[in-house]
C-alpha cells in the first residue's frame, strides 16, 4: 500500500467543480493495462469521465454501459454507437439482474460508491459480472479538517469500513493519494462543496455552526483521500 500526497495542484482550476472527480478518473483508468477490451460498465457513469479518461489513453473496447441513477447526467455522456445508457439505481441489487456472470472484461466505479447504503452487498453482487475490477472510493478522511472544525461526521464510509468490505468479497492491490484544492476563502470553498457533487456533510449545518465554520477554518483548502483498488 502506497500513500501518495498531492497537494494544491489544482488550485488554479478550483472553479471546475468537479476538477477532482476528473483527476481521479484519470489515475484510475491509468492502473487499466492498454488492450482491446470486449465490454466495459462503468458503474456510477456520472457524465462520463471514465469513457473520457479510456479514449485519452487509447484504450479500445467494442462496448461501453453507462450505468447511473441520474438521467439528468446520463444526457450529457458523450454518445456513440458503442455506448449504451442504463439508468438505474446501484443501491437497488436487482438492478445487476439484467447482467450475466463475468459479461464484463472490465467493471469500473470512480467516485461512486462511496455512497452506496450497503457496500458490502452491492460489492458481493457486483463481483461475478466482470473479469477484473477497478474502483475509486473517497474516504471519511476527505474533507477531514472542516468535520473536525464544526464537530460532524462524514457521510460517506472510513478507509477500514471500505477496506473491510473488499476484503471479504476481493483479492486486491490499493494505493491511497491524498489531495488538497486551494480556496481564496471559506465562503468559495462551500460554494465549491455545494457544487461538485462530493459533498461534505455541510447541507444540513446549523446557521450558527455554519457561521462558526465561516469564522474558524484554520486552512486556506480543502483535503480529500481516495482510495484506487485493482483487483488482482
Amino acid at each position: 500500500m502506497e500513500i501518495v500526497k498531492e497537494f494544491s495542484r489544482f488550485a488554479h482550476e478550483y472553479n471546475k467543480y468537479n476538477v477532482i472527480q476528473k483527476e481521479v478518473a484519470k489515475r484510475l483508468v491509468s492502473y487499466i493495462p492498454k488492450g482491446l477490451y470486449h465490454k466495459i460498465l462503468d458503474l456510477g457513469s456520472g457524465d462520463g469521465a471514465i469513457y473520457k479518461a479510456l479514449n485519452y489513453s487509447n484504450i479500445e473496447f467494442d462496448k461501453f454501459v453507462a450505468f447511473d441513477f441520474s438521467k439528468e447526467m446520463l444526457k450529457i455522456h458523450p454518445e456513440n454507437d458503442n455506448i449504451e445508457k442504463i439508468c438505474m439505481d446501484f443501491n437497488q441489487l436487482n438492478s445487476f439482474s439484467i447482467f450475466k456472470k463475468d459479461e464484463f472484461d472490465l467493471l469500473i466505479s470512480s467516485s461512486a460508491l462511496q455512497w452506496s447504503r450497503d457496500l458490502l452487498s452491492i460489492l458481493t453482487t457486483i463481483a461475478p459480472l466482470a473479469k477484473e475490477h477497478y474502483f475509486a472510493f473517497f474516504t471519511s478522511n476527505t474533507f477531514k479538517t472542516l468535520h473536525q472544525t464544526v464537530n460532524i461526521d462524514s457521510p460517506i464510509y472510513s478507509r477500514d469500513e471500505i477496506t473491510k468490505a473488499l476484503d471479504k468479497v476481493f483479492s486486491y492491490e490499493m494505493e491511497i493519494v491524498e489531495y488538497s484544492l486551494d480556496f481564496n476563502s471559506v465562503y468559495e470553498m462551500l460554494k465549491y462543496i455545494k457544487r461538485s457533487g462530493v459533498g461534505g456533510g455541510t447541507e444540513h449545518l446549523s446557521y450558527k455552526k455554519m457561521k462558526y465554520l465561516l469564522e474558524n477554518y484554520p486552512l486556506k483548502y480543502l483535503e480529500f483521500e481516495v482510495l484506487f483498488v485493482k483487483s488482482i
